[in-house]
């Protein structure tokens, strides 16, 4: 099963969105919190070229924030990368 990491702020509801996702599909989950924390969400910024929250990847894939990852599950393209 591939590690999914998510960075993530509590009070974001595109992050809860998110987690609840991949909750439900019982993934491998890390979140990292960068509320507060510049030199997180500097790694994020770095790891995915943007800013906002969340940033998900799967694997070294990234696959980009709460509509990317909704719009993965719809065309089927998140289960295979969770499995993998």
């Amino acid at each position: 099963m591939s590690k999914v990491v998510m960075y993530a702020t509590a009070w974001c509801p595109y992050c809860v969105r998110a987690r609840q996702l991949l909750e439900r599909k019982n993934a491998n989950l890390e979140i990292i919190d960068v509320d507060g924390n510049s030199a997180l969400r500097q790694e994020m910024m770095n790891r995915s070229g943007r800013h906002t929250v969340p940033q998900i990847f799967i694997g070294d894939l990234h696959v980009g924030g709460c509509d990317d990852l909704h719009a993965l599950d719809a065309k089927g393209g998140l289960d295979p990368l969770l499995a993998a």
